[in-house]
């Protein structure tokens, strides 16, 4: 009994001395006021890319389309054609002219494959001025697309020059959607479309462009104008002299009348001077006879 009632007082004190203990601390300082929730600020939107430029229609996407070169060598299969455009300088007065021209340029592409097929030791056998020419001949002076090869006027004219029948004439013709090209020597057909825009157009053709100036006949040689033959003077009138008289005579009287006769052929009287002389002629004789 006695252990219990000390339990009991042990546990009394515990509580007492926990209570004293919890009242003592000093009360905890009141929470600030919440503050209003700050609006999220908006999502930075990035500035938006320019739109790039319109793409030409093209076979080959080329870094730039006033440099025929390099449209070239992108299309690849156009070493020999590349090589005389550097060569002979061509392909710059093209990419400047490209840069100058308002209506454009159309150019006719042989392939390596069409070079080819020419005969042997062709381009090696030319000048550099006809290696101008040939590539200038596959070279018109206006951008043509594919739908106005069906409109355009024959004989087409090339950056070589004329279009006479020996000089550089080429004619186009349309059968659907193929366009075949004639020189007079050649037939070729356009095979593909290596690139185009509304300034230049570059097209494939299964052959070289060969013009009649350069491997065709030459025109006949102009005849000769006829010349004009001197006219004659009349022969000058022969005077009369001792060498019309003959050079022996049987007779001196004979001798003296022909002289006689020859001098006075031309001139006054005639027909009395014969008489005196043939006269003294007898009087003559008869004296030597004495």
């Amino acid at each position: 009994m006695a252990k219990q009632l000390l339990l009991f007082s042990f546990l009394v004190l515990a509580i007492s001395l926990l209570r004293a203990t919890t009242f003592a601390q000093p009360a905890a300082a009141p929470l600030p006021p919440a503050l209003p929730a700050t609006a999220p600020s908006p999502p930075v939107v990035p500035a938006a890319a320019p739109s790039p430029p319109a793409t030409p229609t093209v076979g080959v996407t080329p870094s730039g389309p006033d440099n025929i070169v390099k449209i070239l060598e992108k299309a690849r299969q156009f070493t020999v054609l590349v090589k005389l455009l550097r060569t002979t300088s061509v392909g710059d007065q093209i990419t400047s002219q490209l840069k100058k021209s308002h209506s454009g340029l159309t150019i006719f592409a042989p392939a390596d494959d069409a070079f080819a097929s020419l005969k042997a030791g062709t381009l090696n056998s030319m000048s550099p001025e006809q290696q101008i020419e040939l590539l200038q001949f596959h070279v018109v002076p206006t951008f043509l697309s594919m739908s106005q090869f069906q409109t355009v006027s024959n004989p087409l004219r090339t950056q070589a020059g004329g279009s006479g029948k020996f000089e550089f004439p080429m004619n186009l013709a349309t059968f659907g959607n193929s366009v075949n090209i004639s020189t007079g020597l050649t037939n070729a057909t356009v095979s593909n479309t290596i690139y185009s825009d509304n300034q230049l157009a570059v097209y494939q053709v299964d052959k070289v462009l060969l013009p009649m100036k350069i491997f065709g006949p030459q025109p006949p040689a102009p005849a000769p104008s006829p010349v004009k033959k001197p006219k004659k003077k009349p022969a000058a009138a022969l005077s009369p002299s001792a060498e019309s008289v003959p050079a022996s005579t049987s007779n001196p009287a004979d001798a003296a009348a022909d002289a006689a006769d020859t001098t006075s052929s031309s001139g006054a009287g005639r027909f009395g001077i014969r008489g005196v002389v043939a006269v003294g002629a007898a009087f003559m004789g008869t004296l030597s006879l004495l």
